[in-house]
């Protein structure tokens, strides 16, 4: 039987004993405004895309596949621009 890890360190008892705080330790902290904790990383979409579930004919989707990275952003742009052409849908 494997005993447990600590996840942390254990707890100094002095404050002298307090680690350094480092470039690195600001780098990795969490950042606030006011109360609130500000998010790292993308900012989340206004509109952001669904996931769907389309089947298609083999040959279709190999040869969409074929045309390399993007294929998927391809089909929405394709499919827009008919929407668009058929009046269902208003352009950006």
């Amino acid at each position: 039987m494997t005993a447990k890890k600590r996840s942390t360190p254990a707890t100094w008892k002095d404050p002298d004993d307090a680690p350094e705080l480092t470039e690195v330790f600001f780098k990795s902290a969490d950042l606030y405004k006011g109360t609130k904790l500000k998010t790292r990383g993308r900012p989340k979409s206004v509109t952001p895309k669904e996931p769907v579930k389309l089947r298609l004919d083999a040959d279709v989707l190999a040869a969409l596949r074929a045309s390399g990275e993007g294929w998927q952003t391809r089909i929405n742009d394709a499919l827009r621009a008919s929407l668009v052409l058929a009046g269902q849908l208003k352009t950006n």
